[in-house]
C-alpha cells in the first residue's frame, strides 16, 4: 500500500507527539514536508531529556519516524529529520569543528587519526565535509555501535 504525503506527515506527528507526552514535556511539535524531507521540529523548554545522552532519543525518534513513515519502502522516498531545540544544528557544528581539528592533527603528526564512535549519519556528515580537502581522506572502521571514522593525511 502506498503512503501519501500527508499520511506520512499525520504518522510522524502522531509518533512524535506521543513521545513528548510520554516523557512529560511541555512541547509543540511542528511536522513539514517539504517534497524532499518530512522534518518533525519539537519546541519547548527542556529538552535535554527527548534529545538524550549523545542524541541517542533523537535519533531512535526519527529512527521510527523513518519506519512508521514507510519512506524507505516507498518508491517515492522522503528523508525524515526530527530535531528539538536546534539539535541537530548544533551537533553539525561541533562534528564538523572535531574533523577539522582531526585533520589538522593527522597532517601535524602525519598518522592516522580516529575519532569516536558516530553513528552512520553523523559518519557521513564527516566523510562529505572533509571530501572537500585534498589533504587527507576519511573510511570507517570498526562495527556497529563502535563504528568510528578514520582521518588519514594523503601521501
Amino acid at each position: 500500500m502506498t503512503v501519501t504525503g500527508d499520511e506520512r506527515v499525520e504518522r510522524i506527528t502522531e509518533l512524535v507527539k506521543r513521545v513528548v507526552d510520554a516523557l512529560g514535556l511541555q512541547a509543540k511539535v511542528d511536522v513539514r514536508d517539504d517534497g524532499e524531507t518530512i522534518t518533525a521540529t519539537v519546541q519547548g523548554e527542556a529538552l535535554g531529556l527527548f534529545i538524550g545522552h549523545h542524541g541517542q532519543t533523537i535519533d531512535a525518534v526519527q529512527h521510527l519516524a523513518t519506519r512508521i513513515a514507510g519512506a524507505d519502502h516507498e518508491a517515492e522516498h522522503r528523508r525524515v529529520v526530527v530535531d528539538a531545540a536546534g539539535y541537530r544544528a548544533r551537533r553539525q557544528e561541533a562534528l564538523v569543528g572535531q574533523a577539522e581539528d582531526a585533520a589538522d592533527e593527522a597532517l601535524r603528526f602525519r598518522r592516522p587519526v580516529a575519532l569516536d564512535a558516530m553513528t552512520a549519519s553523523e559518519r557521513k556528515l564527516v566523510h562529505d565535509h572533509l571530501r572537500e580537502r585534498d589533504d587527507v581522506e576519511t573510511h570507517s572502521e570498526g562495527d556497529e555501535p563502535e563504528r568510528h571514522l578514520v582521518i588519514t593525511p594523503r601521501p
